[in-house]
């Protein structure tokens, strides 16, 4: 009879796992059922709504259609992680959901930050790529349903996040400059 589970070893939100699961486990119930992380929730179990979404090696992934045996070794950011520097504080895309009121049940909130931190991740990876319009931000969450129909104001947050990136895009830079520390070096 062949090996029904093996062993797999994941980084969740900084720090790593090692499990004995079930060949047939998704991403999204081991997160949920193994490691007590609700945020991503259980929709469709179809990857046709979005609320299940999670960052898989920085990349939105649906984790209901993401097998974990296929995953080993993957870095995965759920919603619990966005804040991410361990001190407990938000992710500016949930400090702009709060600040625009873009939820109102809140289950598609997980969902909704962690594609758009994705889609943020990919705009400043290749600022060419993403197009951060409003409707160029609808269409790159149209994977993300809202029963809500908080629509308007998840665009408003996410905006807001990406114009408070390109507005430190160039301090940035200057931080990161080569140089010897000297004026005009």
């Amino acid at each position: 009879m062949p090996e029904t589970r093996s062993r797999v070893g994941l980084h969740v939100n900084g720090g790593r796992h090692e499990l004995d699961v079930d060949h047939r486990v998704t991403l999204l119930d081991l997160l949920r059922e193994h490691l007590g992380l609700t945020g991503a929730k259980k929709g469709c179990d179809h990857g046709q709504c979005g609320a299940c979404t999670v960052l898989v090696d920085g990349r939105r992934a649906n984790s209901c259609l993401l097998l974990a045996v296929a995953h080993d070794g993957a870095r995965v950011t759920t919603v619990e992680g966005l804040g991410g520097d361990g001190t407990g504080g938000l992710h500016p895309l949930q400090e702009a959901f709060m600040e625009r009121d873009a939820f109102q049940c809140g289950y598609c909130t997980p969902g909704q930050l962690c594609s758009a931190a994705g889609l943020l991740a990919e705009a400043a990876a290749d600022p060419g790529a993403a197009d951060l319009s409003r409707s160029g931000i609808a269409e790159a969450m149209s994977g993300n349903l809202c029963r809500c129909g908080a629509y308007p104001r998840i665009v408003d947050a996410v905006q807001d996040v990406a114009a408070m990136s390109r507005a430190d895009a160039p301090v940035r830079a200057r931080a990161q400059a080569p140089g010897d520390g000297r004026v005009g070096a």
